[in-house]
């Protein structure tokens, strides 16, 4: 729903919010719509509704975009407004699962809704959905084209060496296609962004990007660019950090494509701002996998609440500037909490789990958490292969490790940057103060 979430709109995903929504809708149209243009009402559309759906659903629900209804006038939304009040009501939309009442509470490009938000829109639907005076209604807002790059055009952009076909009914496709990145000189990377083809978004199921060079003794380097999923797009590093790549870099795209019914082409490429030449950032931001479980995930038939765990130490104090949790189809819930090398734990962040949405939850830079050299990063995710998990396809399997959707993942992209003892000593004190001030 928000701009930063509008990308491959993936079919089981769809399948059922549509289904409830249309559901919704038949009851919906079968009550009287006598009092759905009534002036003056308390609570209207105009007044009232309008604002929210511009806040935080408009950049997707429009004509053309990955959204199965346009949200942009009273006519498009009043046959869904009791599906828009139950999705709301169950925090299912805007896409956005982190538990408001655990861990860090602030974060850059919240879409969500404030309870507020939700009784409006409840009270909106219960007092029969009226449009209200138009001239109460808010300006239009300008909203980015669907091909619009997310961190600004680029300076650099690196493509697939050739377009691939991806046919009407061919079963998932995962690719690993290198693409030279044509740079003569090193560079640092302030913001990248990987975007599929126009029109291909559909078929491209997700996209990891990464680098890979050869060091002056022979040996592989390199590192984590970005992903492309759905709730997953451009990367603006935090001022002041950023990213090498090197002359001659190999960028990699490891690609999963999903048919949809049509023949598609693709041509995915990678976008880059650069610091000017020869600028080094202060701080060098890393991603990478933390918790991975490839070897020990093990999911039972049936089984609710299966557990996984994984661990990373922090060779050097730290500022974690983000998560996303990533599991698929039978993921349920991840947390991801500090062990401090003096034993106490500190719960992080929590979130549920929605396979149809790959979310970085990117931390306000004023509750950013700052840890010490030797804190532990501890995953825990949590799996459901039990009936009760509508988008399971067969609790009655094993089921572990693996690729394809149908097999499963624990790990979370966790986001960083490593500084001297003592500017971390310097960025505690600063942050005590704001804090009691």
């Amino acid at each position: 729903m928000n701009g930063m979430y509008c990308c491959n709109y993936m079919r089981f995903a769809v399948r059922a919010g549509v289904v409830a929504a249309v559901v919704g809708l038949v009851l919906f149209a079968a009550a009287s719509l006598a009092g759905a243009q009534t002036i003056g009402t308390e609570t209207t559309f105009t007044k009232d509704v309008l604002p929210i759906l511009q806040r935080a659903c408009q950049q997707c629900h429009r004509p053309g975009s990955v959204a199965p209804m346009s949200l942009l006038t009273y006519a498009e939304v009043r046959p869904w407004a009791r599906a828009i009040r139950d999705k709301t009501a169950q925090r299912e939309m805007p896409p956005w699962y982190i538990e408001r009442n655990v861990g860090v509470r602030a974060f850059k490009e919240d879409p969500s809704l404030s309870d507020d938000e939700i009784a409006t829109i409840g009270r909106w639907v219960e007092a029969g959905a009226p449009r209200g005076n138009p001239a109460d209604a808010p300006p239009a807002i300008e909203l980015a084209s669907l091909d619009d790059w997310r961190i600004g055009t680029p300076e650099w952009i690196v493509e697939l060496p050739e377009e691939q076909t991806i046919g009407a009914v061919d079963a998932d496709r995962w690719l690993n296609i290198w693409a030279d990145s044509r740079l003569t000189e090193d560079r640092y990377i302030k913001a990248v962004e990987t975007k599929p083809s126009p029109g291909a978004y559909p078929v491209v199921h997700h996209v990891a990007t990464s680098m890979v060079w050869e060091e002056e003794d022979g040996e592989e380097g390199g590192g984590f660019l970005n992903e492309y999923a759905m709730g997953k797009n451009g990367d603006i590093f935090p001022e002041g950090t950023g990213r090498l790549i090197r002359a001659g870099t190999q960028i990699r795209f490891n690609m999963h494509y999903s048919s949809v019914g049509e023949e598609t082409k693709d041509r995915t490429r990678v976008g880059f701002q650069f610091y000017p030449a020869g600028h080094v950032p202060e701080r060098v931001l890393i991603s990478r996998h933390v918790g991975d479980s490839f070897d020990t995930l093990d999911i039972r038939a049936g089984e609710d609440n299966a557990r996984s765990d994984g661990y990373y130490v922090l060779p050097e104090p730290t500022q974690v500037t983000g998560f996303q949790p990533h599991m698929h189809i039978r993921g349920d819930r991840m947390c991801v909490e500090a062990i401090y090398p003096s034993g106490r734990i500190e719960t992080l962040s929590c979130t549920g789990h929605n396979f149809g949405w790959h979310i970085v939850y990117n931390y306000a830079d004023h509750e950013a958490p700052l840890l010490p050299a030797g804190t532990i990063l501890h995953v825990i995710g949590w799996h459901n292969n039990t009936a009760s998990n509508r988008y399971n396809p067969d609790p009655k399997n094993w089921v572990g490790f693996g690729n394809r959707s149908i097999d499963d993942m624990s790990f979370a992209w966790m986001s960083f940057f490593h500084m001297p003892q003592d500017e971390f000593e310097r960025r505690l004190e600063e942050r005590a103060r704001s804090t009691n001030d």
